[in-house]
């Protein structure tokens, strides 16, 4: 196993901006992002990288990307590290697998969630409101219960360490305008809709998901990451069960793992035991067999 990178040091190029995952450079008239072996866990990176992790992510989010360009267009412009500009080169064998060289879309201030299952914080509402995110829901639902029909759940993006902030469609209506929230909206549906039903078809069951958008001159792109174990919640078809927390493919075994701790959930974060560390790295590569 090649060692984990939890971080770039490109001295030659630009950083541009360094998120919870992914580092990106500033080429000029494109991006390059590159996608790291560090995991967050309730917002905090962690100190442990996940060997392999971020190849795993760019490589399912390109087959996504691929899958989805008949419904929306994408940022990336290549993946194929031979196509990068010349400044590129020195590092080339770093970049390789784990990088997109990507159009300069502005990404919208809203983050795109879907929900096809109650689980995690909606559950938690739920219990708590008997709706999710300002939506009322039927009563008696059990935990990981499909829902009646697919939920928009938008959120604001936060900085590296806070949470983001879930909001009512309203909300983002003035955001971002009624227009582009109501395409966003279909946009997001339509993706849940196809990727969950491919992902069926392969054992796995996509809970909910995250997508993040951006406008690019006229259009409006899907950018940044497409259905992966750190932007959606996947559970084992053949496992499911309604009424508890599901087994799942994605970093809810490491949420789990640090709910068992006595942390509060803010850095510093504890650091991960090897075992911790190799079956998050498992379940990642699993979800990539099965995905793609």
């Amino acid at each position: 196993m090649e060692p984990a990178l939890y971080e770039t040091d490109f001295p030659t190029l630009n950083l541009f901006r360094k998120g919870k995952v992914r580092d990106i450079y500033d080429l000029g008239d494109c991006l390059l992002m590159v996608a790291t072996d560090r995991i967050s866990a309730f917002d905090v990176v962690m100190a442990d990288p996940i060997p392999g992790k971020g190849k795993i992510l760019t490589q399912i989010s390109l087959y996504w990307f691929n899958v989805m360009s008949h419904l929306v267009p994408n940022h990336v412009i290549t993946s194929n590290v031979a196509e990068y500009p010349d400044e590129c080169k020195p590092y080339a064998d770093v970049l390789e697998g784990r990088s997109m060289l990507v159009k300069k879309a502005e990404p919208l201030p809203v983050e795109c969630i879907v929900r096809g299952y109650i689980s995690g914080s909606g559950w938690k509402s739920y219990q708590e409101t008997k709706s999710v995110c300002g939506i009322s829901l039927p009563d008696g639902l059990k935990e990981s219960q499909k829902l009646p029909e697919l939920l928009f759940t938008p959120s604001t993006k936060a900085e590296i360490g806070e949470h983001d902030l879930n909001i009512d469609f309203d909300r983002a209506v003035s955001l971002l305008g009624r227009s582009v929230a109501e395409r966003v909206r279909e946009l997001s549906l339509s993706i849940y809709k196809k990727g969950s039903e491919l992902a069926d078809a392969r054992g796995i069951i996509i809970a909910d998901t995250k997508f993040e958008f951006g406008k690019y001159e006229n259009d409006l792109l899907l950018i940044d990451e497409v259905l992966t174990p750190d932007s959606s919640r996947f559970w084992p078809k053949g496992d499911y069960q309604p009424g508890r927390s599901q087994h799942s493919f994605d970093k809810q075994y490491l949420r789990d793992y640090l709910e068992s701790l006595d942390w509060d959930k803010k850095p510093p974060a504890p650091r991960l035991p090897a075992d911790v560390i190799e079956n998050t790295r498992k379940k990642y590569l699993e979800a990539l067999n099965l995905i793609s």
